[in-house]
């Protein structure tokens, strides 16, 4: 069978993008040609995809599509024109609200992704959300037909080392607090920072923050935090921009405690990561953090800052509750395991073929 995906972008060390290799390779295990067919592509991923124009040439309505759809574009365009049999799968895409006072047209394209969401409502086979709180968004969008398929992840992967360079530059015995994602306002740096501050001060001088992520676009948020750390006086703080896998790794290995106090997420590739990697997660209940959790680390749902840096120091003084904060996520994690998602993508497409 031929079985192709769609995305707007297939991006470096993005989450989407990681996860429409992962699709592609298990679908071709088993047997079938795949194709990923985008707008945009990361100059390092050329030779992984193909312009989305091309694929007329290829639709069938004998074929499957998967698009990936998180933000309106001339991709899903095309896509809801094919003759194919359609899966979507929604990423979610962040309320323009968050963005008003950062990033204008930024909002302006979160506003019409979710203006077209609901366009499409009789245009697919099946939507599914990457976990239920996407697929409560798309039910009410008034989609008939949704489902659930957690993000596909390889996390053998981060059993290899991390950069040396890295490890060497922040290996000097400092208490490393963690929280990976991209530099936008909807996931609350400045609260991330504010809550180490407490940390800092009240329990332990000799720690640091290291915030990993990419803020190019964003720069008018990023000197924002910079102004807030100035003027609170926080040291130690680390943006380390877009980095590299190995040096993702290498701040993984580093870390103490994972800490995320986002407020909106669609799923939380990071904190999966996180638990794979035995790193105890402080994650605030917003979203689909909560689900994505499934039980595992430490779950805050009110935002007293205060008592979440308490917790940071309880968790990395306390090696019993820490070792068992960690078994916890060991458990939690086998749910999105490569295998039970790739399981679960499989009943997807046979539901899609069958009808």
């Amino acid at each position: 069978m031929n079985i192709h995906q769609f995305s707007t972008s297939l991006t470096y060390g993005d989450a989407i993008s990681d996860e429409m290799l992962e699709i592609q390779k298990v679908l071709r295990d088993q047997g079938h040609q795949s194709e990923i067919f985008t707008r945009f592509f990361d100059p390092r991923l050329a030779g992984l995809r193909r312009d989305y124009r091309e694929y007329r040439k290829l639709s069938a309505a004998a074929n499957v599509v998967i698009f990936h759809f998180s933000i309106g574009s001339p991709v899903s365009k095309l896509f809801f024109r094919l003759p194919d049999r359609k899966i979507m799968i929604y990423h979610n895409i962040t309320p323009h609200v968050h963005f008003v006072d950062w990033h204008r047209i930024l909002a302006r394209e979160c506003y019409k992704g979710r203006l077209e969401l609901r366009l499409f409502v009789d245009k697919v086979d099946l939507a599914v959300g990457d976990s239920e709180f996407n697929r409560r968004e798309l039910e009410a969008a008034g989609y008939p037909r949704t489902g659930v398929l957690p993000i596909l992840m390889d996390f053998s992967k981060f059993d290899g080392p991390g950069d040396p360079v890295t490890k060497r530059l922040f290996g000097d015995g400092k208490t490393t607090v963690l929280f990976v994602g991209r530099v936008i306002p909807n996931k609350k740096f400045e609260d991330v920072i504010k809550t180490f501050r407490l940390y800092q001060k009240y329990f332990n001088s000799d720690s640091r923050l290291v915030l990993a992520g990419d803020y190019r676009g964003l720069e008018r948020y990023h000197a924002s935090l910079l102004a807030l750390v100035d003027r609170l006086a926080v040291k130690d703080v680390h943006f380390t921009g877009h980095v590299d896998f190995g040096e993702l790794l290498a701040y993984f290995d580093l870390a103490d405690v994972y800490l995320s106090l986002s407020e909106h997420e669609g799923f939380g590739v990071p904190i999966l990561e996180a638990f794979s990697k035995r790193i105890p997660v402080i994650g605030f209940d917003a979203g689909a953090v909560a689900e994505t959790m499934n039980g595992g680390g430490v779950l805050v749902r009110d935002k007293d800052f205060f008592k979440i840096a308490a917790l940071i120091d309880v968790l990395v003084r306390d090696r019993g509750l820490r070792q068992a904060v960690i078994r916890g996520q060991l458990r939690a994690g086998e749910r999105y395991s490569r295998e039970t998602v790739a399981r679960v993508l499989r009943q997807h497409i046979e539901e899609v073929t069958r009808r």
